[in-house]
């Protein structure tokens, strides 16, 4: 089935990265969320059209054979990949043949509390996570999770699976109008990033043509909204809207001050300063008033 495997995709983050859908068919998912680019569909707790093993494990084969350099083999899914029933036995088998290739899976969360779900992930090089709601209300609105889907189970489950994990841990936030971008939501995920301590913190908006009529936030409200996390916590804005705003002219001392609140990635920068500010950044970085920090393969610039 070729439509197993999509891209590689060349990504900022992740480099280039061979997509990997365990549920081609169709969308099987355990939430519905109202900014996902699928077509609508009914929330399920497990998959009823299954694709096997040796024929994910032989797709991904060929495709490393014609694609040469892959950083990552991304396992994904029309829908939620941990509800792959065979998910720890794929792995196993990508890791018999992956080489020096990193493995990497892009999850909802919602079933991180399993402890088979927990087994399966332990043996992927990177994890990445998704935690739009810190709320309850919050995943029911937005997320539109299956019956029996509990918030508190998922920051749990992501607390405890942190505990044993060894390699980095993503979080990705999806930040919608009107639905998580309140003061209150953002504190709660706060005061839970606060606990969790991921590696990184990917908060991000709609960028493709979601399924309802849901809108994104704008580039500065996405700042803005990174300003209300402890400066602390590692977040990168990883939104593509950012030709919504006119980049400003920053003195030093506004450089300085806008990157104690939050450090910045080129991609911000490049957004938010105009040419004179950057060159001003690029003395100040001489000068060693700010430094560069790497993390997760993302670098930051921050106040000295």
């Amino acid at each position: 089935m070729s439509n197993i495997i999509f891209g590689p995709i060349h990504s900022r983050r992740f480099g280039k990265s061979l997509g990997v859908d365990l549920s081609p068919g169709k969308k099987q998912c355990n939430f519905d969320c109202l900014y996902c680019e699928l077509d609508p569909a009914k929330t399920m707790d497990s998959y009823d059209d299954v694709v096997s093993v040796e024929e994910i494990a032989d797709a991904i084969k060929t495709a490393l054979k014609v694609h040469e350099d892959i950083d990552f083999i991304t396992l994904t899914a029309n829908g939620e990949p941990t509800l792959y029933p065979h998910l720890s036995e794929l792995i196993d088998a990508i890791n018999t043949f992956k080489g020096t290739t990193k493995t990497l899976i892009l999850t909802n969360a919602a079933t991180i509390d399993d402890p088979k779900t927990q087994e399966a992930l332990l043996k992927l090089d990177e994890v990445k996570l998704s935690l739009d709601c810190a709320t309850q209300k919050c995943l029911k609105k937005l997320d539109r999770s299956h019956s029996g889907i509990d918030v508190e189970n998922i920051k749990a489950g992501m607390l405890d699976f942190k505990s044993k994990y060894d390699g980095p841990l993503v979080i990705e936030i999806l930040i919608v109008k009107n639905l998580n971008d309140s003061k209150e939501e953002i504190s709660k995920l706060n005061e839970y990033l606060l606990k969790l301590q991921p590696t990184r913190i990917d908060i991000g908006t709609i960028d493709r043509p979601p399924a309802f009529e849901v809108k994104p936030v704008m580039f500065q409200e996405l700042l803005d909204i990174s300003h209300l996390f402890d400066s602390s916590l590692p977040i990168y804005i990883a939104s593509r809207k950012k030709a919504d705003i006119s980049s400003s002219n920053y003195s030093d001392k506004d450089v300085l001050e806008t990157l104690s609140k939050r450090p910045l990635t080129q991609e911000d920068i490049e957004a938010l300063f105009d040419d004179e500010s950057q060159k001003r950044l690029k003395k100040l970085l001489e000068e060693e008033k700010i430094k560069t920090v790497s993390t997760n393969g993302v670098v930051f610039y921050k106040k000295a």
